[in-house]
């Protein structure tokens, strides 16, 4: 196969690979390369400008790092083409019965009213600590009771899960630098992968989470950071088995220096243990569990707890810009996690989510639709033929589902699967979506005519 010509004759100018490298940025900035174009081989191009190919070689290089150009191997090298991805969240607009947003039952987080009026006496000032006293020193029990006392460790406050591991990323790695990500993935980290401009790299997921191999796989191809979900993995409802975590846990042992973030975003709802992959001498880790399932997704905060050069480096990317977590945010979150009420409320809510994920289990099951209850605030559910074909079968009945598909990193298994969030139906609600969803499946089963 020779190498492919360019789409359309853009003159590339440069005698270094910086300016050469800036000429295509530019041309890509003007719209003369539109994202697909593919740039002139690596030959040609040198011979053109009279440069050495390793010039042309790293100033491609360089575009791929800046996310500017995608290397395809012999396709040649392209104007990189950026995507849009899922994104979670109510579908504006519809007038479907929306199943596939992934939220908590509002009637289920707790009452805030009370608690801001208690939070607001006292301002804050410049030079404030950056995490609050009292949330700290109530943090740093329920973060040890998780990490274990065999670990050093140190706690930052973010705004959410998102945005500690978007900065946790960004203090250790480069572009083009390979993450492994479980597969199917949580539309959040996927999106914070690909925007940083980092690699994502599948590791396949099954019941007890993610697999050995994969990460084997994954650890050999040079990824530089893990990002798991140690319970409640969003879409499938996995959770680590002690002896998944520990076969893991024995893996990564001999990587120490690659970055483990735990993402453990169920944590007080979760109807499981934790089991952590991060082992004594592991060197960059990081353990994050944000308060928005729990306590509303408008209550942007996380709490990191890592190793010590981790949490100093993550605190500096927090300098330039925020700054602080507002300490209103803090308090309130803090006031809410030691309320009698509040705690109440949220393990009502926990064992609520369970239950109806259970009953829908039960009841898909029951119509032939084999499904396992797992984890979470949805259910994961196999399907026989292809999901974007029973979602739209399940539209034309009244249902807005999220297709499996959202989902795939690498392995087309999830594309049968639709990510179902049931907890808030009624039991009346639950057995038309059941009888819907089995119609929906032989709907799209049936071979069309002509």
């Amino acid at each position: 196969m020779t190498d492919a010509p360019p789409t359309r004759a853009v003159r590339i100018l440069g005698a270094t690979a910086t300016e050469i490298a800036d000429c295509v940025r530019e041309q890509v900035e003007r719209g003369a390369l539109s994202p697909g174009d593919v740039l002139p081989p690596v030959r040609a191009l040198a011979e053109d400008l009279g440069v050495n190919r390793n010039t042309i070689v790293a100033a491609y290089r360089l575009l791929t790092q800046a996310g500017i150009v995608e290397a395809r191997g012999r396709a040649g090298t392209r104007v990189a083409v950026h995507t849009p991805v899922a994104q979670e969240g109510f579908a504006q607009g519809t007038v479907l019965r929306d199943l596939a947003a992934g939220n908590p039952d509002p009637r289920r987080l707790p009452d805030l009213r009370e608690a801001l009026g208690r939070i607001a006496a006292r301002p804050v000032l410049y030079g404030e600590p950056v995490i609050d006293r009292e949330l700290e020193a109530w943090a740093q029990t329920w973060m040890r009771d998780a990490v274990g006392d065999d670990r050093p460790l140190r706690l930052t406050i973010t705004g959410g899960a998102s945005d500690a591991i978007e900065r946790l990323l960004a203090q250790t790695l480069t572009r083009d630098d390979a993450v492994a990500l479980e597969d199917p993935c949580f539309l959040a980290s996927l999106n914070t992968v690909r925007l940083g401009g980092y690699r994502p790299v599948a590791v396949p997921v099954d019941e007890e989470g993610m697999t050995v191999e994969g990460l084997r796989s994954a650890l050999q191809a040079g990824v530089r950071a893990v990002l798991l979900t140690p319970r409640a993995q969003n879409p499938t409802g996995a959770s680590l088995s002690a002896a998944r975590a520990a076969a893991l846990r024995e893996l990564l042992s001999e990587h120490p220096y690659v970055l483990v973030i735990e993402d453990d975003h169920f944590s007080l709802l979760s109807s499981r243990p934790l089991h952590s992959v991060v082992g004594p001498d592991h060197r960059r880790w990081a353990l994050v569990r944000s308060v928005s399932k729990f306590l509303g997704p408008d209550m942007c905060l996380a709490i990191v707890a890592s190793d010590p050069e981790t949490a100093e480096r993550l605190a500096q990317r927090l300098n330039p810009g925020a700054t602080w977590v507002s300490h209103l945010l803090q308090r309130l979150a803090l006031e809410l996690l030691t309320d009698s009420d509040a705690v109440r409320a949220v393990a009502d809510a926990s064992t609520h989510y369970a239950e109806r994920n259970r009953a829908a289990a039960q009841a898909l099951s029951g119509r032939g639709i084999a499904v396992g209850a797992g984890d979470g605030l949805s259910l994961w559910v196999p399907l026989p033929v292809p999901a974007r074909a029973v979602s739209e079968q399940l539209m034309r009945r009244g249902w807005l589902a999220r297709p499996g598909d959202e989902f795939v990193l690498e392995h087309d298994l999830a594309a049968r699967h639709l990510r179902l969030t049931v907890h808030d139906l009624t039991d009346a609600e639950l057995e038309r979506l059941v009888a819907d969803l089995a119609a929906a499946i032989a709907a799209a089963a049936t071979p069309k005519a002509g």
